[in-house]
């Protein structure tokens, strides 16, 4: 029996899926969770074969959760999400997600995908595989990546340069530096651009 942890913000969506997969003979159900830290919390208790994550969650996104666990437990993550942008599953990736596809995929399919990834398998649907092929990469650093990440929320360069470690100049250098990549005129504009493709 494949043990399964679901996660998802939208509830009707949550318990549609989990009632769809209940009714398959290999799949059991154990958890099912609001938001990304409820998540992860669950999955460290339940230690489940298999994580199905909504992209986009309140407290920690489906990455983030992945990320958290990797190490923590034998678990393998599959992230579903609406907007399969290419720089996501980059990130969903380099987190150890095994994987990744769009919420317009049936019940069936996420059964088959939860089969293959608790046989070891990584699934990445075709569309977003061939779609990240094509998309342009990321032009920003990791650290230029990270500021822009602390600051998505409208934080203040000091808020950012404490929560990085860094100097308030440092940071402003960091932010001058992504503007002059991006070719926008606002921190705003940067991170909307990033959140767009996917690089945070």
């Amino acid at each position: 029996m494949i043990r399964v942890l679901l996660a998802d913000d939208e509830a009707m969506i949550r318990s549609a899926l989990a009632a769809l997969l209940r009714l398959e003979d290999d799949i059991d159900v154990v958890a099912e969770c609001a938001d990304g830290e409820e998540a992860v919390a669950e999955a460290l208790r339940l230690e489940p074969d298999v994580c199905v994550l909504d992209l986009e969650m309140p407290e920690l996104d489906g990455v983030e959760v992945a990320a958290r666990l990797r190490g923590a437990v034998a678990s393998r993550c599959v992230v579903v999400t609406r907007h399969a942008r290419p720089g996501v599953l980059r990130r969903a990736l380099a987190a150890g997600v095994a994987g990744f596809l769009p919420k317009s995929r049936g019940a069936d399919e996420v059964a088959r995908v939860v089969r293959r990834v608790a046989a070891g398998e990584r699934y990445i649907d075709p569309e977003v595989a061939a779609d990240a092929l094509t998309n342009e990469r990321c032009p920003l650093t990791d650290r230029e990546l990270d500021v822009l990440r602390v600051g998505r929320s409208g934080e203040t360069t000091g808020q950012m340069a404490r929560a990085l470690s860094l100097a308030p100049g440092t940071v402003r250098n960091h932010i001058s530096m992504v503007l002059g990549k991006l070719g926008v005129e606002t921190r705003q504009q940067a991170v909307l651009l990033a959140e767009t493709n996917g690089w945070i």
